[in-house]
């Protein structure tokens, strides 16, 4: 299986000034090939593909002599990027959502760089990359696997990260477990499972606002193209940055404990981006990150060899877990109390309990049918 590892990398003055020099040039073969692709739709109504526009480097590089200093692959890989754009857009479209065409990069929106097969040589804890220089990694964990790309990110803080897309990474299978478990995430409770245990969400966003919102109004007030204006936009990127690193790390060590304890998960399939429309409620729903928790969950859950399966997410508050009846109430009632059966027990905790059971429902009718099949 394919798995990313990121370090971040220290590196000097000259070689950081030929990395901005690169995605300078990165970036204006991205903004020709999309101004070239828009031109050519405009005249003949035709598309152009990355292979054909990848096939003119050459003759670019006759009249444009610096562009030769960047090696071939990342110059094909900025196309690919192009395409892969349009791609969506074209797939958004005929889903009828939001198409988002591709937008035009300028100098802050374009910040990585991708190396493929040749043009780098790694040396134990330095990584050489040709005509840019020298990139010191901090080697938090061995690269396994076999590289297949090396991608150069520049961060809105000025920090260099490089990572590393490696195939064939050994499975760290653990061993097995036999309890399951289902998880209700909240905001109130990051999640409550049915076992009655808990975690608290720390609301990283939401402590760090203050700070936030002073940064931002000293930034609003900074003559534009000043050093003054630079450096707190700096500032401002920092506290963002501190604040995703924060939770991230929140994430992952949750989502370890589970894997590490649980053989299968039971979780909601969330609309989480209809969710986060609520105007009340978006800015905590997306400071929880419920959808990253998933996905850590989820490829956690494979390199481990657990089992993670979503079930509707529909009445599961509202519906009795003792004995099936629904019983309505609204947010504010945190207290499950059901007039049927006399349960008594907290909503998050109620909430959990349904959904390793319908998990639990919905693996044996899967079960069921696969017996069926075969």
């Amino acid at each position: 299986m394919r798995k990313t590892f990121l370090y971040r990398a220290k590196i000097g003055k000259q070689t950081e000034k030929t990395a901005h020099h690169w995605l300078d040039i990165c970036r204006e073969v991205y903004n020709s090939a999309l101004r070239q692709r828009i031109i050519r739709y405009r005249e003949s109504q035709e598309s152009i593909s990355a292979y054909t526009q990848a096939k003119q480097l050459p003759s670019i590089k006759k009249d444009f002599p610096e562009v030769k200093t960047v090696n071939s692959q990342t110059l094909q890989d900025v196309l690919e990027r192009l395409d892969k754009g349009y791609k969506a857009f074209f797939r958004r479209v005929k889903k009828s959502e939001k198409p988002g065409f591709p937008r035009f990069k300028n100098s802050q929106s374009y910040n990585s760089f991708t190396l493929k097969q040749s043009g780098y040589i790694i040396d134990g804890r330095y990584l050489h990359v040709k005509n840019v220089g020298r990139f010191k990694l901090f080697l938090s964990r061995p690269v396994e696997g076999d590289i297949k790309t090396i991608t150069i990110r520049r961060m809105p803080t000025g920090k260099w990260f490089v990572a590393f897309s490696c195939d064939n990474v050994p499975v760290q299978i653990l061993p097995q477990a036999s309890e399951k478990v289902g998880i209700d995430v909240g905001i109130k409770h990051f999640l409550v499972d049915d076992k009655g245990g808990s975690v608290e969400n720390p609301k990283y966003f939401r402590r760090a606002e203050k700070l936030l919102r002073r940064r931002q109004r000293s930034l609003c007030r900074r003559k534009k193209g000043s050093n003054r204006r630079d450096k707190t936009k700096i500032l401002v990127a920092k506290t963002h940055e501190k604040i995703y690193n924060q939770r991230k790390d929140f994430l992952h060590k949750v989502a370890n404990q589970y894997i590490a304890r649980f053989q299968t998960i039971y979780i909601e399939d969330l609309k989480i981006r209809n969710m986060a429309k609520n105007r009340h409620l978006s800015k905590s729903i997306t400071d929880c990150g419920w959808g990253t928790f998933f996905g850590f969950l989820s490829y956690k859950a494979e390199n481990a060899g657990r089992t993670v399966i979503k079930v509707l997410p529909y009445n599961t508050s509202q519906r009795c877990s003792g004995c099936g009846e629904k019983v309505f109430k609204s947010l504010s009632v945190r207290i499950h109390n059901c007039p049927f059966c006399g349960l008594v027990l907290d909503r998050d905790h109620n909430a959990a309990i349904n959904i390793c059971q319908d998990g639990q429902s919905r693996q044996a009718l899967t079960s069921d049918m696969l017996e069926l099949v075969a």
